[in-house]
């Protein structure tokens, strides 16, 4: 028999804890209170809770206090916090300290039961053995190596505890809607619905019908009833992409659905509670757009309670040839074709490559490659870069004329003499970029066409400190 899930209620209100406690019993969960921070932290030791509902004031502390203690000592413990009606800035303040969502008085009981099932779903998992979610359950599509996507993963893994309204920021074709799918894939709501919508591609005149449905007969066309996006998504995730796109008007109606958690349909009288969680993205600067006065800075506020930044490309240099054998397959597989492969050279071409449209410029590279190419293999010609460092063009040309394999991975030993040409002639290259940018780096390998960090490294690598 499984065993029953508690609930520790902290507040000094006897009445609220008297409801609330009658709202979860009822519910089948097993409860207990604490009036004071001091014994909410015995409690949570003694009665090892799944839950903690916690009020913003106590008589010795804050209930920010306790997201702290939690986040500290239990971090698999989920936080929800009861904050005054229309305290916004505390639910948002509760949420950036680790809170897994917040209700306000007076308690809607509703919206309790439903936030109440969804974090006791997510203290289930995260006391489970295996509640760790390999890549390969959440089909997990951010592929790659390098530090940065490292980094990106343990932070989305965080972020998929809370529900807490995230910003995705980066530049366009960074892969952010696949960031916002993977938050909602390794969270309690991967069995519900991801909604995701790009704010830009909607009508205004249409907007608040898609966003909150109409009733049948309310505007001209309304021919039948309609759900909207926030009930499509209801106990799953909203993503709101190119968020900065909404007109002033819908960025009101927007705030107060959050606010909320309820709309109105078009045409309709009553309000509908609907429990989702927000994502949003763009590749504008919001920040800017808020100084600006084309973005409301008080739904800026609740939006980008926690920003994500997606690296771009041009900062995983060493995840380009790893996406593009994956792009290749997932070609290959598509066009029911042999194995596409990439030319030595090719490789060369795509590494030195800056990729302004990021990881959907190497996709889009790629398929038009494979269209062009000979015998299954791509070559540099195929790739049609619109940019070719004069190192990837000349390492192309020495490569066809001597039929040598790619220099960066033969051996370099004296039985190697083309390969040692090649390098020579890559090391006068860049001794002739570095001196007609009079030896400013970076701007030395932008005119090379690779990273910053490349070039360091062949600078050190062909010993060319010493030529300051």
């Amino acid at each position: 028999m499984a065993q029953q899930q508690r609930v520790l209620i902290i507040d000094d209100e006897p009445d609220i804890c008297e409801l609330l406690e009658i709202t979860l019993l009822r519910m089948g969960l097993d409860t207990a209170t604490a009036g004071t921070v001091k014994d909410a932290m015995i409690s949570i030791q003694s009665f090892k809770p799944d839950l903690c509902l916690t009020d913003m004031r106590l008589p010795d502390g804050s209930g920010i206090d306790i997201v702290r203690y939690i986040q500290r000592e239990y971090p698999h413990i989920p936080v929800a916090m009861i904050t005054a009606f229309g305290s916004m800035e505390a639910a948002v303040e509760a949420l950036k300290a680790g809170a897994y969502d917040f209700v306000s008085k007076p308690v809607d009981l509703t919206k309790l039961r439903d936030l109440v099932q969804t974090a006791l779903k997510l203290s289930e998992e995260n006391e489970t053995p295996s509640n760790k979610k390999a890549e390969h359950e959440t089909g997990n599509p951010i592929l790659g190596e390098s530090s940065s996507i490292a980094k990106l993963k343990a932070t989305i893994a965080k972020l998929a505890r809370s529900q807490a309204p995230v910003f995705v920021h980066g530049e366009s074709g960074s892969g952010k809607e696949l960031v916002a799918k993977q938050i909602h894939a390794q969270s309690p709501r991967a069995t519900a619905p991801f909604v995701p919508v790009n704010c830009g591609a909607i009508p205004e005149n249409l907007m608040e019908s898609e966003f909150f449905g109409h009733k049948k007969g309310s505007f001209t066309g309304a021919i039948e009833d309609k759900i909207g996006l926030f009930q499509a998504a209801h106990r799953g995730t909203l993503f709101l992409d190119e968020v900065a796109d909404l007109p002033l008007g819908m960025q009101v109606k927007l705030l107060r659905a959050i606010q909320e958690k309820a709309i109105k349909p078009v045409g309709g009288v009553e309000e509908i509670s609907v429990d989702v969680r927000l994502l949003s993205a763009t590749h504008k600067d919001l920040e800017a757009e808020v100084e600006n006065g084309h973005f409301r800075q008080d739904l800026y506020y609740r939006l980008n309670v926690i920003k994500l930044d997606v690296p771009p490309l041009r900062e995983r240099d060493a995840d380009v040839l790893l996406l593009a054998e994956y792009f290749l397959k997932l070609i290959s597989s598509r066009w029911q074709l042999p194995d596409i492969l990439l030319s030595p050279t090719a490789k060369q071409a795509l590494a030195h490559y800056s990729f302004p449209g990021n990881v959907r410029e190497l996709e889009n590279i790629l398929e038009r490659a494979s269209t062009l190419c000979d015998d299954n293999v791509i070559q540099p010609k195929d790739l049609q870069l619109p940019e070719i460092s004069p190192i990837v063009k000349t390492a192309a040309v020495i490569q066809e004329k001597l039929s040598v394999p790619d220099w960066s991975t033969a051996p370099n030993t004296p039985s190697f003499p083309q390969v040692s040409a090649l390098q020579a002639n890559e090391k006068d290259l860049i001794l002739q970029a570095l001196d007609q940018t009079r030896w400013n780096r970076t701007a030395a390998a932008k005119l090379l066409g690779m990273t910053f960090r490349q070039l360091r490294y062949r600078i050190k690598k062909y010993g060319l400190d010493h030529s300051l």
